[in-house]
């Protein structure tokens, strides 16, 4: 009786210990944002690049948005995250990419890269994140993602600054999935770096 009583004592211990440490909680779903192209008719007749190159340097993030996780902001002004959804990276990376992509899809300077680049960069992009949340209205069901950023382009001769943008969009989501709350996340952040890109090329072209 002895020697049936041990194997079997194992084996619940065994099993006791699997469901301990078995995670039966499924994977984050994981969200990218991605520049919008830009077209239009002037796209046919090509204009020369500006013979700059500019290093985005690694983005600024305010307290409680420097994470991957999607945030969500309360009438109450209490700021919590979305369940089970992350963006692909934390959110200076992130953004860091974003305005990369926005760069290169609006063509105007020779090159453009994040500050690990290979090559020494006459211009810099400093970029500061204090809004990126979706905020949700008193009684309201869908919320509106709310994007400002704060930007400086600069001479890496000196440090001087050069320029100074500072967009502040508002798109609503259409609904309250988080498929529509990450598509106006996108919508947000494109117009924002978007803003950014052309303000840049405008003051470093005349430089």
């Amino acid at each position: 009786m002895k020697h049936m009583a041990l194997p079997l004592l194992m084996a619940l211990l065994s099993g006791c210990a699997g469901s301990l440490f078995k995670n039966s909680l499924a994977p984050p779903t994981m969200y990218l944002l991605s520049a919008t192209p830009k077209s239009s008719a002037a796209d046919s007749v090509k204009t020369p690049a500006v013979p700059i190159d500019l290093a985005i340097l690694k983005l600024r993030v305010r307290a409680g948005l420097d994470t991957d996780r999607i945030a969500a902001l309360y009438p109450d002004r209490h700021m919590d995250y979305f369940a089970g959804v992350r963006w692909s990276g934390p959110l200076d990376e992130v953004l860091q990419d974003l305005a990369v992509q926005e760069f290169h899809s609006n063509p105007g300077l020779r090159n453009v890269s994040a500050d690990a680049s290979v090559f020494a960069s006459t211009y810099w992009l400093e970029i500061e994140v204090t809004d990126f949340q979706a905020e949700y209205a008193a009684g309201g069901s869908a919320p509106t993602v709310h994007v400002h950023l704060l930007a400086r382009v600069g001479s890496s001769a000196g440090r001087h600054v050069l320029g100074r943008f500072e967009p502040d969009i508002h798109e609503a989501a259409v609904d309250n999935r988080m498929t529509a709350i990450v598509d106006a996340y996108n919508r947000a952040a494109d117009k924002a770096l978007d803003e950014i890109a052309t303000g840049t090329a405008q003051t470093l072209s005349v430089k």
